[in-house]
């Protein structure tokens, strides 16, 4: 191929379609635990974590609900994946050998976010939320109807491999997923470029600046006990008595059981099997769906 602006733009639409077929090939799955939040600088505060307002009855003067703040913030990352392609592999028509590592790059793009976030997720028990206490932790400060701070856990403790219950089903979420700069491809493609002057490459690449952070930490529970339906329904009694600053109960409603590929036999004995091991029915049939996540490994 003559190295020309009209034939290496040619070549730039043939490497987007390429792109855009390995990101759809890959579907997210963040979005089962996190919200994406807008970003406009540096940083976003989230100051607003874990507070409550509640509606009373209107006698007199409205009685303005002061919010809770909270020193936390999330700081932007950049991050890139960016492939190199030889100008004699141009030169020489061979390009199409590319074709599955930009694929790939698509497809790396989709996935990225799902890394960031299950990455972080594994890390609750270890790693600071909004009320300074871990994520996954036995003694989250909530104050109680008679105005005495109480320890609400949110880990079922054990050992073993962990698995999670999540409430999806409202606007915030466990998870934050912070964008200041969505994924964009950019392709160097011009001859006059530096990195084809002096390596005789021409670049592919995408780059987004992100980040995640935790959001919730009412609306997630992590267990390492046995997944079997005794832990099930334990795990989901302490989600649905979580409970506001004053007593007033969240509705938690916990639809979805997160796990790694290993456990997916124990899942979906315990809420999707009409019968348990005895031969008795199974009444927590169908109570979650099974998100089956790699992330998790």
């Amino acid at each position: 191929m003559e190295l020309n602006k009209q034939n290496l733009e040619y070549l730039a639409t043939g490497f987007n379609t390429i792109f855009q077929k390995g990101l759809e090939a890959a579907p997210s799955m963040y979005s089962n635990v996190a919200m994406v939040i807008p970003s406009t600088g540096s940083e976003e505060q989230y100051g607003w974590l874990g507070s409550s307002t509640q509606f009373r009855e209107w006698l007199g003067d409205r009685a303005i609900q002061n919010l809770k703040l909270h020193d936390f913030k999330i700081k932007n990352k950049d991050f890139e994946n960016t492939i190199g392609i030889d100008r004699n592999s141009i030169e020489d028509d061979k390009y199409g050998l590319y074709n599955p590592m930009i694929e790939q790059l698509g497809r790396d793009t989709n996935e990225h976010p799902d890394l960031l976030t299950f990455g972080l997720l594994k890390q609750g028990a270890t790693q600071i939320c909004y009320d300074g206490q871990f994520f996954f932790d036995t003694d989250h400060p909530v104050v109680d109807a008679n105005g005495v701070t109480q320890s609400v856990s949110n880990f079922g403790g054990g050992a073993g491999t962990p698995w999670y219950l999540i409430d999806d089903t409202r606007a915030l979420k466990p998870m934050i997923f912070q964008k200041r700069r969505d994924y964009t491809p950019a392709w160097m493609t011009e001859p006059t470029d530096e990195a084809v002057f002096s390596r005789k490459e021409f670049r592919y690449g995408v780059d987004a600046r992100v980040n995640v952070g935790f959001g919730l930490w009412q609306l997630a529970y992590m267990s390492r006990q046995t997944l079997d339906v005794t832990n099930y329904v334990a795990a989901r009694a302490a989600m649905m008595n979580f409970y506001r600053d004053g007593g007033v109960p969240l509705n938690v409603r916990p639809v979805k059981l997160l796990c790694p590929p290993s456990l997916e036999k124990q899942a979906k004995d315990v809420v999707e099997a009409t019968q348990i091991a005895n031969g008795a029915t199974n009444v927590m049939s169908n109570t979650a769906k099974v998100v089956l996540c790699p992330w998790l490994n």
